[in-house]
């Protein structure tokens, strides 16, 4: 691997192309490998065409993103615990050692009061996997902001083992990442890697090209004892064409090798995007 600490290509990033297109276009850029984003897309829930892919493109599949959005909540099943525990399998299948995982939505009464028990029965029956849960952020819609999550969007409130940090949700929320991956702590285990302009969306730019501190973040990753994968989340939906969709996951890919690098040493204010 170029780095000590694998960066990885979210399925997600290559939207609306198809899951294949990020095993391909992970190849091509040379990524270490991918997160597969399990949704409708039957590609991403099937172990075997997940397999055939990695194995073709020679790039492993080291993260799985469980079904936890809107519109992946009857991938599978409607069951939110049998979505995770087939997340996990999948990732046991594939040799994937983290599953990332939402917090849970307002409207998951159940799944919600049961979330920590839950998750401690699941880690018993796959302990080889890492769920990492991700910060999320406030809804802002006409004029009025909600939180859709129990208990809140920071999962450090309410305390888990493992965590997810996403900048461009922490843009969203208007947080600094830094300061949210200090509230981590030791939990810290995978990161999205993307980029906002704290607008209150979600936006998912490339890396620099936004207000949160993305290079500070990977050069601190060190330092804090990181041992797991960092993952280009980016948004090419709105773009032209293959190519400069592939253009825009180079440069993320630069960008966070640049900043991973033992000798990237700019300084803070330097590297703001």
């Amino acid at each position: 691997m170029t780095s000590r600490v694998p960066v990885l290509l979210s399925s997600s990033s290559v939207f609306p192309e198809p899951t294949a297109a990020a095993f391909e276009m992970a190849a091509t850029a040379g990524y270490d490998g991918v997160e597969v984003m399990v949704w409708t897309d039957a590609v991403s829930q099937d172990a075997g065409a997940l397999q055939g892919l990695a194995d073709h493109y020679e790039v492993p599949v080291l993260s799985v993103h469980a079904p936890c959005l809107l519109v992946t909540q009857r991938v599978w099943s409607p069951d939110p615990w049998e979505r995770l525990d087939r997340a996990a399998q999948l990732a046991e299948t594939l040799g994937a050692p983290t599953v990332v995982v939402h917090p849970p939505f307002t409207w998951q009464r159940d799944y919600a009061r049961n979330f920590a028990g839950g998750l401690a029965k699941l880690q018993v029956r796959h302990p080889d996997i890492t769920f990492a849960i991700e910060n999320m952020y406030p809804v802002r819609m006409a004029g009025r902001t909600f939180v859709p999550y129990v208990p809140g969007w920071d999962p450090t409130e309410a305390g888990y083992d493992a965590y997810t940090l996403d900048l461009s949700h922490a843009a969203a929320s208007r947080t600094n990442s830094m300061e949210l991956a200090d509230r981590m702590g030791q939990g810290l285990k995978h990161v999205h890697l993307g980029d906002g302009t704290g607008e209150g969306r979600d936006e998912h730019l490339v890396p620099g090209r936004g207000n949160q501190p993305c290079a500070e973040l990977l050069q601190s990753l060190a330092g804090r004892g990181f041992q797991g994968s960092v993952a280009l989340e980016v948004s090419t939906r709105k773009v032209t064409s293959r190519a400069v969709r592939e253009a825009d996951l180079r440069e993320s890919l630069a960008f966070a090798r640049h900043h991973l690098a033992p000798a990237a040493t700019a300084t803070p204010a330097a590297t703001r995007g």
